[in-house]
């Protein structure tokens, strides 16, 4: 299992998760992404696109003024 992380701080709805869908592609099964965004709009948008790409949000927190996804591709 590989964990990458992408800092998507400073950038605004859709970019962090067209960054997310983008980098998300290139990984296996069961990799995950560590998303960095200070976007207010990800809080709605991040767990919507997991929902939608049927990825798993595995959890939201927060620290350094961000919100701090963590995101385990699924099938």
């Amino acid at each position: 299992m590989n964990e990458i992380e992408i800092d998507a701080r400073g950038l605004l709805c859709p970019l962090p998760v067209l960054k997310l869908a983008k980098r998300i592609k290139a990984l296996a099964t069961g990799d995950q992404v560590r998303l960095l965004a200070d976007d207010p709009a990800a809080v709605v948008d991040v767990p919507h696109y997991c929902t939608e790409s049927r990825h798993e949000l595995l959890s939201v927190t927060e620290g350094d003024g961000c919100q701090i996804y963590l995101v385990r591709k699924t099938g």
